[in-house]
């Protein structure tokens, strides 16, 4: 039986090893909170003690957390997964992290002998828990086809985007596009909502027009019904993101005024409410002075 250790058990975590079980393999996990793991110990995973114990004797190690920070933090701290993995153990960072972590990463996880892929995903957490992300790949052709059994539980797509470091600078791509075009959602509803136009006729059209998007398909009825139960993406998040993407661009030399301003409005958001939905946009701009 293929063994995978599982390492972040947030919202598409969860979702993520939860495919894992279901497929058939044994699982360890690790998570900050051992409570979000209840549900899949009672499933058949492992609770490891650190990553380190998660990663003991696997044949793939999967991550998915926060930063860059919360990255380097479980493949190389001092509980890190790496400190334990055998030689020739798969490791597929699936966090969105920097471009230049990413590079970081590989150098030094090669170094100990594992085979890094560079792996982010694109998908909702109930994605997550079906098993139809599209998963956003940099790595070695060779790597890639040896890591296919590991990656079919969590996917419906995989787009082979180059080496390592490909994957993420297309994540960051997406990432900073998703968080133009939600604050431009969020400015749009809100001249639409003062000018005192019928909101959901307005909704509607956006949704069914020339700008309509899945984020604005999606975000548009939520901000105008104020309805933002169970977020699923957070303003802390997605500036982060956004940042990380802009510090790329810095990197090839490139000025990017419209995604400039898009991290001073999320920055505000950021303060504003860190932890809520990042549609509550639409409550921060033309409210919130950014920057």
């Amino acid at each position: 039986m293929a063994h995978v250790a599982f390492i972040g058990l947030g919202r598409m975590g969860h979702g993520m090893a939860g495919r894992y079980l279901d497929s058939g393999f044994a699982v360890s996990v690790w998570n900050r909170s051992r409570a979000k793991a209840d549900d899949l110990i009672a499933r058949g995973a492992r609770w490891a003690d650190s990553p380190a114990d998660a990663a003991r004797d696997v044949d793939a190690i999967v991550t998915m957390v926060a930063d860059d920070n919360a990255s380097r933090e479980v493949w190389l701290g001092k509980n890190g997964a790496a400190t334990t993995a055998r030689p020739d153990t798969l490791a597929i960072e699936c966090s969105t992290v920097s471009h230049q972590h990413a590079l970081d990463l590989a150098h030094d996880l090669r170094e100990r002998g594992l085979i890094y892929l560079d792996c982010p995903v694109t998908g909702l957490p109930e994605a997550a828990a079906n098993g139809k992300l599209t998963l956003l790949v940099g790595a070695d052709a060779a790597d890639l086809e040896r890591a296919q059994p590991y990656l079919a539980p969590i996917s419906n797509a995989i787009r082979h985007l180059g080496p390592v470091g490909a994957g993420t600078v297309f994540k960051l791509i997406n990432n900073l596009m998703g968080a133009v075009q939600i604050a431009s959602l969020a400015e749009g509803l809100r001249i639409a909502e003062q000018a005192g136009l019928d909101m959901t006729m307005v909704q509607e059209t956006l949704a069914s027009g020339a700008v309509a998007s899945p984020q604005v398909v999606r975000h548009s009825k939520r901000m105008v019904a104020r309805d933002f139960a169970g977020a699923s993406f957070t303003a802390a998040l997605r500036h982060k993101d956004a940042s990380y993407a802009l510090t790329l661009a810095q990197d090839l030399q490139l000025d990017l005024p419209v995604s400039r301003a898009t991290l001073d409005v999320y920055a505000a958001a950021k303060v504003h409410a860190p932890d809520d939905d990042e549609g509550r946009l639409i409550d921060v701009v033309g409210r919130i002075k950014p920057g």
